[in-house]
């Protein structure tokens, strides 16, 4: 038997992503139609034998019900949310919940960062572990030498294919080698967190200056994978399909492509088909690549969508609009011959006529081999904004006529005129 375990943090967390999380919460943000950590789900349930998924984090259990209850109807596996009294740590949650893990005596179970996209080989890491009868097996990708610093970094033994030597974003280079943020844990890892735990309560107690810091937050990284590397019980499974990391809003339109790519060979009835030639009564409207269309959203027969396109519930395309790698959010409107590109549309945000709403794309170099996304900081040394993907809150009105070039509006705002570079508050 196995369990999987989705860890999601809780609304202190996914700050980067503002504005889009402001109304709901970023697990639930939806990336090529369905909530972020849907994806997850479902490479959990496609495992033979997962009876389990646990999601666990600190946002209020009502935030997920009904997301749950339908994972449920859809995935017919066993979904639960344990939600932490505070921010107890990437391994702390686990440690706290660690008799519900263990209930059922499960073989071993995954655990996968919910701000990870990618293409999930949950199987081969699974068989990869029992392979090396490991304690923990972590699935690995290579990254730029630059870009390493700001992972988890290991040594590998080639032959054995051990992690010898694992530092979280260490401060000067040891490889190119990273943590994916998805593992199989044996149910012994308890024994290790259970000594890590009683450190920190032995330390606490006979600390004289009484250090308020939470003695149940436990680091996954720094204090349960560090001192394993070296004693056999840690692995690495290198892998080189597509992985991401979700953190700004700017790699949301990186990951939607990445997803809609892969719905060709996994899940082709989720793009939508374009106009056909041969039939003169076809009311679709022109697609170009990978597009999502909810089946409850409007799009009028002129419009033109793609490549990397999301559309989701209720929203209104009208005649002559042109989207381009982008996200249109539920009930969002965009009228007439609007142009939008490299840009994420809030919900019931509506968009005027002959508007352009563009923003700047912020992928990966092409000429680096193994080059993962950039996630700059907001502003420059200048104070001035950083080129990025244009982003329009919930419930924002953009006039007619109007431009918005690499800018972000936060919720319930009304534009009266054109906006570059800047914030509107």
């Amino acid at each position: 038997m196995l369990k999987a375990i989705i860890l999601i943090g809780g609304p202190l967390k996914g700050t980067r992503f503002r504005p889009l999380s402001l109304d709901i919460p970023k697990p639930l943000f939806p990336v090529a139609g369905l909530p972020m950590i849907q994806h997850h789900v479902e490479a959990c349930a496609r495992v033979p034998n997962l009876k389990e998924i646990l999601i666990i984090g600190y946002y209020a259990a009502s935030e997920l019900q009904q997301f749950i209850t339908d994972m449920i109807q859809e995935y017919k596996v066993n979904i639960r949310y344990l939600q932490e009294f505070t921010a107890l740590g990437t391994a702390g949650g686990m440690y706290h919940f660690r008799d519900q893990i263990c209930s059922g005596n499960p073989d071993a179970f995954f655990v996968l960062n919910g701000d990870v996209c990618a293409d999930l080989p949950l199987q081969e890491l699974l068989s990869f572990h029992q392979l090396k009868k490991a304690l923990v097996s972590v699935m690995a990708t290579e990254a730029t030498r630059q870009q390493s610093l700001l992972y988890g970094c290991m040594v590998r033994n080639e032959g054995t294919s051990e992690v010898m030597h694992y530092v979280e974003k260490p401060s000067t280079f040891v490889s190119t080698l990273i943590s994916c943020g998805v593992y199989v844990f044996s149910t012994d890892i308890f024994q290790t967190m259970s000594t890590v735990f009683n450190s920190k309560q032995s330390d606490y107690y006979s600390d004289n200056t009484h250090n308020t810091k939470e003695t149940s937050c436990i680091q996954l990284e720094q204090e349960v994978l560090m001192p394993l590397a070296g004693t056999g019980k840690f692995f690495a499974m290198p892998t080189s399909r597509w992985w991401s990391q979700l953190k700004s809003a700017g790699s949301a339109i990186y990951a939607n492509r990445h997803y809609l790519h892969l719905y060709q060979t996994k899940s082709s009835h989720r793009l939508a088909k374009g106009r056909s030639k041969d039939n003169q009564d076809d009311k679709s409207c022109n697609i170009i690549g990978d597009v999502h269309l909810h089946p409850s959203a409007s799009v009028h027969p002129s419009a033109t969508l793609g490549p990397n396109v999301s559309v989701g519930a209720g929203a209104i395309i009208g005649p002559g609009v042109r989207i381009k790698e982008s996200i249109i959010l539920s009930g969002a409107s965009i009228a007439d011959h609007s142009l939008v590109l490299h840009s994420i549309v809030g919900r019931a945000t509506q968009v005027g006529k002959w508007s352009r709403v563009e923003g700047t794309p912020c992928d990966p170099n092409p000429n680096k081999p193994f080059a993962k996304m950039d996630n700059p900081p907001l502003f420059n040394q200048d104070g001035r904004l950083n080129p990025s993907i244009t982003i329009l809150g919930c419930s924002v009105t953009v006039p007619s006529e109007v431009i918005l070039l690499n800018s972000i509006v936060l919720p319930y705002k009304e534009l009266t005129r054109s906006f570059k570079n800047e914030i509107i508050l």
